[in-house]
């Protein structure tokens, strides 16, 4: 039941809030912009109070199924590729997508653009079937199915995308008071309307992570606070910028490194 879109999103979103009151508790000082990796954006925009957490836990809840009604179990997939620079995979998508055996309807397309050398791929399952090993015949050091079936920010998300939009309309949405930087373009936006066309278009569009925490950097951060469960986008930041520190606060003790950290550069 826990795995669930519907059920994990709202999960994540929670723990990802939850860190950022911790944060705050603790004496944290709130940073020079946000950025959220896919659901991440909508805990960005509750932390910059955007959204309220309760109208964002319904409304994550309701972009978790409409992810799931968009494509019937078993015919969308998602795979890492690595080691391969993104104009590679961007070309192999293409010729999957269009190749011998493609049916009409079926694609493959990069859909997260992670780090320099780690992008993943979304779409039809017999398309980036197809994909996986042309990949590794280009070079990929490696090409990793994902355990999901939801091609996530895919253009199979177009007709998920078109009802969220009528969801967001009700759900009422601030200005930012923290600058977010959104998924779709590395940019930020502030007025309501703004906010939601970025978030419909995150749901069928890639996420540019590389491009977020590069204009995170521009924007004169020197430290990244991944807040939420794991430390993934803390590793991805330093495989991006290798001069930007990068803390995951996953409990008291990293709590505590991060404060002093942070406290020692002011």
């Amino acid at each position: 039941e826990i795995n669930r879109t519907e059920i994990t999103q709202p999960i994540m979103l929670t723990a990802g809030v939850a860190a950022w009151r911790v944060w705050l508790a603790a004496g944290g000082a709130a940073p020079l912009c946000m950025a959220g990796h896919s659901l991440g954006e909508y805990t960005a925009l509750v932390c910059a109070e955007a959204m309220d957490f309760e109208g964002a836990v319904r409304v994550v809840a309701e972009r978790g199924r409409l992810m799931q009604q968009a494509v019937p179990m078993g015919e969308g997939a998602m795979a890492a590729v690595l080691g391969l620079e993104d104009a590679v995979v961007l070309a192999v998508c293409a010729e999957a997508s269009q190749g011998a055996g493609a049916q009409g309807g079926e694609i493959v397309e990069a859909v997260n653009f992670n780090s320099p050398g780690q992008v993943v791929i979304a779409g039809s399952a017999a398309a980036v079937a197809r994909a996986m090993p042309l990949l590794q015949e280009k070079g990929a050091k490696r090409v990793l199915p994902l355990p999901v079936s939801v091609p996530s920010h895919s253009s199979l998300m177009t007709d998920a995308a078109l009802q969220m939009a009528k969801v967001l309309e009700a759900v009422e949405i601030r200005r930012p008071l923290i600058p977010v930087l959104h998924n779709v373009d590395a940019a930020e936006h502030a007025e309501p309307d703004a906010l939601r066309a970025a978030l419909v278009s995150q749901l069928h569009r890639p996420v540019l992570w590389v491009d977020s925490v590069r204009a995170m950097q521009a924007c004169g951060v020197s430290a990244l606070l991944e807040f939420g469960p794991g430390k993934v986008l803390a590793g991805l930041t330093k495989r991006i910028e290798r001069d930007l520190a990068a803390y995951p606060l996953l409990d008291g003790a990293t709590l505590d490194a991060a404060l002093n950290a942070l406290n020692e550069e002011v």
